[in-house]
Formats: C-alpha cells, sequence, structure tokens
C-alpha cells in the first residue's frame, strides 16, 4: 500500500516544527490522506502524526509540543486499504544505537524479497511500508557509524527512494541511483532544508542551492553538509509524470520549472492535433490549465472557463474507491451552461488513467449543451503499471492497453480524442529526453522488475 508522498526536513532552525508544518502545507497536493512531523533537539525525540490534512492535524499547540532544532514531514495518499495510522509518517524506532526517525517518497521493487529475508532473520515488520524495510535494514547494519550504515544499507534497496532521515544531531537526506522523485537543498538563513519541490522552499522564504543528487547522500549537521556519493554511476530515470502531472507548477524539480514545461507540452499538442473551427480551449482544472495556456498560444483559439473547481475536493484518479471517486468528479467541477450551450470546445487533459473520470466530464458537458467535444491530452497513453510510487496498479486498471484510441474515444464519448505523442512529450521537456522514466507509457523500466514485484497500489 504505497502511495505518493511528500517530504520536507530544516536543520539548525529555532522553530524548526513551525517550519516543517508550513513546508508540508505547501506540499499538501502530494498527500492528503495523512501526514506527521518529527523533531529532535540532539538528545530527545517528539513527534505527532494523524490522518487528515496538515491544518487539521497541527494546531500552535501541537507545533509548540514539538520542540528542537531539527525536524522532518511527510504527507502522503492512501490507496486501497491503506487508510490507517500505523501507515502514517514518519517512522521512529528506538534500538541500541540510539533513535532513527524517516520519512519516504517512493517505491521499493524488491520489497517482498527483502521483507521476507528479515523476518526469517527474527525481524518483526509492523506496517505495510517500504519505509519500515528500510529502518529494520538500517538497525541491523554493522557499523554503529550512520555514515557506514546507510551505505552498506542503500545498496540493498531497489526502485525509488527519496529518503528522509533524523538521527543523534543529524538530518540526512538520499535518493536512489536513478533519481525517479525529486528532493531539492535550500538554506533559510544558516539553517539547511530539504523538499521535495521548490515550491516549500518558497513558501518559508528558503533559498534553493541545488537538488541532491540521484545516488547522493547528505548528511547535516551543525558543521555543515556532507555529501556521499556510495553507488556506481547509472543512467537517469526521473519520474516524467511529475511534469505531467502531480508537481506544482511554481515548483521547480529536477531542477526545471514545471509551468514552462506544461506549456510546451500544450504547444506541441497544438501542432501535432489541431482542431479546426473551436469556439474555445476548456482547461480541465487545475492540473490540464497550463498545457491548455500553451495549447492556446500555438493556436490563437482563445480560453474560457466552462468548468469552475471547487478547490475543497481533493484529486479523483487516487481516492480509495471508484464509488468516491465517481461522487468527487461531479462535486469537483461544476458547469457553466451559459458558456457551453452550442459550443464546439476543445478540452486539454493532462492525462487519462482510467476513464471513468473524462467520461463523467464529458457527460456533464453534454448536458451542459456543448454541441461538439474534442479531448486533447498532454501526454501519450499510459499502457504500462508504475512500479515506483504512482498508483497504476495494474493493467487491467488501465484504459489504454486493452483499448484502441477509438474505443476510449466512444468510452468516453468525445467527437475527437488525440494523445501527445511520446516523442512531443520528450521533446518539450527542458532536459534530455535520456533523463526520464516513461515506463507507464512504454513499458521500458529502467530496471528490470522481477516477477513478484508489487506496484504501490496492491500492497497488502
Amino acid at each position: 500500500m504505497k502511495d505518493y508522498c511528500g517530504l520536507f526536513g530544516i536543520y539548525g532552525h529555532r522553530e524548526a516544527s513551525m517550519q516543517a508544518y508550513l513546508g508540508l502545507y505547501a506540499l499538501q497536493h502530494r498527500g492528503e490522506e495523512s501526514c506527521g512531523i518529527v523533531t529532535s533537539n540532539g538528545r530527545r525525540t517528539y513527534q505527532r502524526k494523524a490522518m487528515g490534512t496538515v491544518s487539521d492535524v497541527f494546531d500552535k499547540a501541537a507545533l509548540k509540543k514539538l520542540k528542537g532544532h531539527l525536524a522532518i514531514g511527510h504527507v502522503r495518499y492512501s490507496t486501497t486499504g491503506s487508510s490507517v495510522l500505523k501507515n502514517a509518517q514518519p517512522f521512529v524506532i528506538n534500538y541500541k544505537k540510539g533513535t532513527v526517525a524517516i520519512a519516504h517518497n517512493g517505491n521499493l521493487t524488491n520489497s517482498i524479497e527483502l521483507r521476507n529475508r528479515l523476518e526469517r532473520d527474527g525481524s518483526i515488520i509492523q506496517t505495510t511500508m517500504d519505509s519500515e524495510i528500510i529502518l529494520h535494514l538500517l538497525v541491523k547494519a554493522k557499523s554503529d557509524n550512520i555514515k557506514e550504515s546507510l551505505i552498506e544499507t542503500l545498496p540493498q534497496v531497489r526502485g525509488a527512494y527519496s529518503l528522509l532521515l533524523i538521527t543523534n544531531d543529524l538530518l540526512i537526506g538520499a535518493r536512489d541511483p536513478y533519481g525517479f522523485r525529486p528532493l531539492a537543498i535550500g538554506k533559510l538563513g544558516e539553517s539547511f532544508v530539504l523538499a521535495s519541490e521548490t515550491c516549500a522552499l518558497d513558501l518559508i522564504g528558503a533559498k534553493y542551492v541545488r537538488d541532491v543528487e540521484p545516488g547522493e547522500i547528505v548528511i547535516i549537521n551543525k558543521n555543515g553538509l556532507e555529501s556521499i556519493k556510495p553507488f556506481s554511476p547509472t543512467r537517469k530515470a526521473f519520474c516524467i509524470f511529475e511534469f505531467i502531472y502531480f508537481a506544482r507548477p511554481d515548483s521547480n524539480i529536477f531542477t526545471k520549472n514545471v509551468y514552462l514545461t506544461r506549456k510546451r507540452l500544450g504547444r506541441a499538442l497544438a501542432k501535432e492535433h489541431p482542431v479546426k473551427g473551436a469556439d474555445f480551449i476548456m482547461p480541465i482544472p487545475d492540473s490540464g490549465m497550463y498545457a491548455a495556456l500553451g495549447f492556446s498560444e500555438e493556436s490563437k483559439i482563445p480560453i474560457e472557463m466552462g468548468m469552475i473547481r471547487n478547490h475543497y475536493i481533493g484529486r479523483t484518479f487516487i481516492q480509495p474507491s471508484q464509488h468516491i471517486r465517481d461522487f468527487n468528479v461531479k462535486i469537483k467541477l461544476n458547469p457553466i451552461k451559459s458558456v457551453l450551450k452550442n459550443k464546439k470546445i476543445i478540452v486539454v487533459e493532462d492525462s487519462i488513467v482510467r476513464g471513468t473520470t473524462s467520461k463523467i466530464r464529458v457527460k456533464t458537458l453534454r448536458e451542459a449543451g456543448a454541441k461538439e467535444v474534442h479531448m486533447r491530452v498532454s501526454c501519450p497513453p499510459i499502457i504500462s503499471p508504475c512500479y515506483y510510487g504512482i498508483d497504476f496498479p495494474t493493467t487491467k486498471e488501465l484504459i489504454a492497453p486493452g483499448h484502441s484510441i477509438e474505443e476510449i474515444r466512444k468510452f468516453i464519448g468525445l467527437d475527437s480524442l488525440k494523445y501527445l505523442s511520446l516523442g512531443g512529450m520528450l521533446n518539450s521537456m527542458l532536459l534530455p529526453k535520456e533523463a526520464f522514466c516513461t515506463a507507464c507509457f512504454t513499458k521500458d523500466y529502467p530496471e528490470k522488475i522481477k516477477r513478484g514485484a508489487i506496484p504501490p497500489g496492491l500492497k497488502k
């Protein structure tokens, strides 16, 4: 039951818990089900985690109890069966070498193998989360030195991980050698900050320094930042879906801006798949908004907001059940009938996963009076599960693998449906195309996936 998450950490700040709260608030889009903060003064650890959003879980009284000058925080999404407090992060354990807290964004592809090995050796694993497996490996490491323990532990795990840890008087950040998930370094005065996206740095007034590099471990203490690179060089595999859907548009991830990238995707989409005689372009708020801007600029067709979003409803395709997902689609977006009536419109979507969300939206547009509905999608069809932390659990749950584009068009109820090509998507990126993982579009995984590896949405 792995999910999509956001991380924030800070070292050397007298209000570390408040800064962590603000950082997590900026990263709320990366996880709305549970959240937690762990702080330390170098001698004692304090923690609070609960189900709910950041503003639900923390208030001034709760933050005041989280003492110390260093903190890590975590927000997470749920998948089927995982809505339990014991899976909320960060995790904290006490053992003979001290206390360790960990927060994880990603998904390990050899977690079953590692879990079986640890349990054979006597470990008692209490949650279904990969993060706990990393902790068990860490505490079993031979060395008493945390640096050496990490160098021993991390090469044993495969897949995607961006990690934050607290131990003793240290803040530690790490990324897997492929760099699947983002993790940025910032400075707030003399304090070091680590965050999944730069929007969290912006909110607290921190200055972006650089990214934690793929395969890098950074150890932060009173003497500053130490960098360790224990892995052999390998190809990069940045998650391209971060740019398409997940990250906030005002963030820089993998050193590049999300807003500008999404506009480039929209421009490429307009070049590849124009629509003649359309009255206007209608973005799906909010993730389709920026590709729609690019489509409009390239096509010279105006934008109209034919649907208004209720911002108090969370994202749709990652909700725990189909029934809740369908209801949220209806309550999330409301059409403006006077704008849509008798109009030929172009709907710009960031992606189509299961197709049910798009079907309900198009039905709503038809009922509101739209004469023609043409959909343009700013990425290729998703044909393969993600094993690295995004909830595309099985091929069976994806609409594209078993259906032609024409069949998908009919299912959704569109006059036409076109996807951006793989080449168009990759050429729109502001980084070399070789830097990305595109497995959900191509089945070309950066590493060999062993039989029995479980995508995030299927863990029990």
